[in-house]
């Protein structure tokens, strides 16, 4: 499970979190809503380790067994995929597993591929040849390979057509059916509601406000989200 509680961050003269606190439970997908620059990348870079919060308390806990999760144990979905051109989707999904201490054969990196959307006839070419979709595809295989108990999205679904996005829903639940903790942040509410258990929207820094998805239409979403952005 991951626990934020009273999290505050500043840069200069910019509060990016303030007193914020939210806990995404085991096997559970918490979608974190906002506008760009409400503090959601910064939520997700405190707990990749890349930010220390000024102050409050961080915690990612395995509650199976107790234990702390580390970077080993999470898989890291950003919004823009860093991949190497001159390979290919899967010599890209070859080289990152083997970075993270894990090896897979051939038809087990082509399996990961497949499950994350990426077309057949794209596993062998280059991808300086892919769209942002298939990269992002990519991408997803990646922090999929590692069978992480925490999983943080950045925006995930970014270059996905709506089949591609729907998708990734798909597998998005599968993993959390599976015991998995995901954190997904985006701005794209229809996308939030489908996939999510629970939402919580952000803004200035502060959470404003949390519900559960199934108590809440799309519409009905959109309307709340915007009544909090406008006012």
């Amino acid at each position: 499970m991951i626990e934020l509680k009273n999290i505050y961050k500043k840069f200069k003269d910019k509060v990016a979190l303030d007193n914020l606190s939210l806990e995404v439970k085991s096997g559970e997908i918490y979608g974190l809503l906002g506008a760009n620059g409400a503090g959601k990348s910064t939520t997700l870079n405190l707990l990749l380790g890349f930010l220390k919060p000024d102050s409050g308390f961080i915690s990612m806990v395995d509650i199976k067994d107790g234990s702390v999760i580390k970077q080993d144990r999470l898989g890291y979905i950003p919004e823009n995929v860093n991949l190497y051109p001159y390979l290919s989707g899967v010599e890209n999904l070859d080289y990152f597993s083997k970075l993270a201490g894990l090896k897979f054969d051939s038809e087990q990196l082509n399996q990961f591929l497949l499950e994350c959307g990426l077309e057949e006839e794209a596993f062998y070419k280059s991808v300086s040849e892919y769209s942002k979709g298939m990269r992002q595809k990519v991408g997803i295989a990646i922090a999929y390979a590692k069978n992480a108990r925490v999983y943080l999205l950045d925006e995930p679904a970014s270059g996905l057509d709506p089949l591609s996005s729907n998708e990734l829903s798909s597998l998005l639940k599968r993993m959390s059916e599976k015991g998995a903790t995901i954190l997904m942040a985006s701005h794209d509410i229809f996308r939030v509601r489908e996939t999510c258990d629970k939402i919580g929207i952000l803004k200035n820094g502060s959470l404003i406000k949390e519900m559960f998805s199934k108590d809440v239409s799309s519409t009905e979403l959109e309307s709340v989200y915007l009544d909090f952005m406008k006012n």
